[in-house]
């Protein structure tokens, strides 16, 4: 694996009483994919929202290749960044999330056109060149003029997985990428996110499949109460987990 790509350092988050990570520390390599598993309510979904700022941290760090995301530090003190760099920084990390938050008015090819113009600047031509590209690598280049309602669950995710591969992101975060799709669509999307681990995507992929993690997981994250009870590689943590909330949980799940 290379240098550190992403790294949560001491990150604690609270929504009113309910503390939902209690300082997670994390690191995740140049080209490593990490899958977070855990029972609902265990913080797995704040945890990733934190890595783009889309959830501010109430304490510790987090920074993606060096730079500190969602703030400035001056001297001792941090301070929020301006959402125009907030959202400058977002362009560096790919979000797919669960339910594909696809633009319902405009096609396919317009949906992944989308961010590499308005946000990147990059000329439209440019921009529709790689659409095109990213949606054939997702299998889906008979769809560009398609509207999302005409697509099924798993194509209007492999659309959202090619939107968040247009801005070149150096590291993509995928939030249940399955969980609202039809049993029969699953597969689909995970041999697209598949081709992307063995491309050396940097990934951090919440999910259930915990198949897909024995798979593809360079290391698996279990999480357990917003704390992080243990990682390693798949087959330590998945066949010979060592902490008993982790042997309890794969037992009701495998």
């Amino acid at each position: 694996m290379g240098e550190v790509m992403v790294h949560l350092r001491g990150v604690r988050k609270s929504f009113g009483d309910n503390e939902v990570l209690r300082g997670v520390d994390l690191e995740v390599r140049a080209g490593e994919v990490v899958v977070v598993l855990g029972p609902s309510g265990s913080g797995k979904s704040t945890l990733l929202r934190t890595i783009n700022h889309l959830e501010k941290v109430d304490a510790g760090l987090v920074t993606v290749d060096g730079e500190l995301i969602g703030y400035r530090r001056r001297g001792d003190r941090l301070h929020e960044l301006r959402e125009r760099e907030v959202l400058r920084q977002r362009t560096h990390i790919g979000f797919v999330f669960q339910n594909f938050n696809l633009f319902p008015h405009l096609t396919v090819l317009e949906n992944v056109v989308e961010a590499p113009v308005s946000a990147l600047r990059r000329p439209v031509a440019r921009a529709r060149d790689q659409a095109r590209r990213l949606l054939a690598r997702v299998g889906l280049s008979d769809k560009e003029d398609a509207y999302p309602r005409h697509l099924s669950g798993g194509q209007q995710q492999r659309v959202a997985i090619a939107r968040a591969l247009a801005l070149e992101p150096k590291v993509l975060l995928f939030d249940e990428p399955t969980s609202a799709l039809d049993p029969e669509l699953v597969g689909e999307v995970l041999d697209v996110i598949k081709d992307l681990a063995r491309s050396g995507t940097t990934m951090v992929v919440v999910t259930h499949e915990v198949g897909f993690a024995r798979e593809v997981a360079d290391t698996v994250v279990f999480l357990d109460g917003g704390a992080v009870v243990e990682q390693g590689p798949p087959a330590r943590v998945l066949d010979d987990p060592r902490h008993p909330r982790t042997r309890a949980f794969l037992s009701k799940v495998l």
